[in-house]
């Protein structure tokens, strides 16, 4: 029982970060857009404010529906729902990254 809590406050954690992110991104006073690529040069944006309140919707929801599809973490070892976590993981993260490109990034960059 202690591992499979412990598996899941890790992968919860995970979720955590994002939510901490989009949290910061809503209230950051800063005069520079919320980043979603690593190691990236970021675009002008023609809304600051309403860019990085996209942004905070977005890790925000990331990271909520991140940590509901670590629930299966807490069925046990063996369990085939594990594969929900796995697939689900990786579905949300095409999906967020899907959103960004397609939506919030071709609605807020310069022309």
């Amino acid at each position: 029982m202690t591992g499979r809590i412990f598996g899941f406050v890790i992968w919860s954690m995970g979720g955590i970060f994002f939510i901490a992110m989009g949290v910061y991104s809503f209230f950051s006073k800063k005069a520079r857009p919320m980043g979603f690529w690593a190691n990236v040069s970021m675009f002008e944006v023609t809304d600051l404010k309403q860019y990085n309140t996209a942004m905070a919707k977005l890790f925000c929801t990331y990271g909520i529906v991140f940590i509901l599809f670590g629930l299966p973490l807490l069925a046990g070892q063996n369990s085939g729902w594990i594969l929900l976590s796995v697939v689900g993981a990786m579905i949300l993260s095409i999906t967020a990254m899907a959103v960004y490109t397609i939506v919030i990034e071709k609605k807020y960059r310069k022309k």
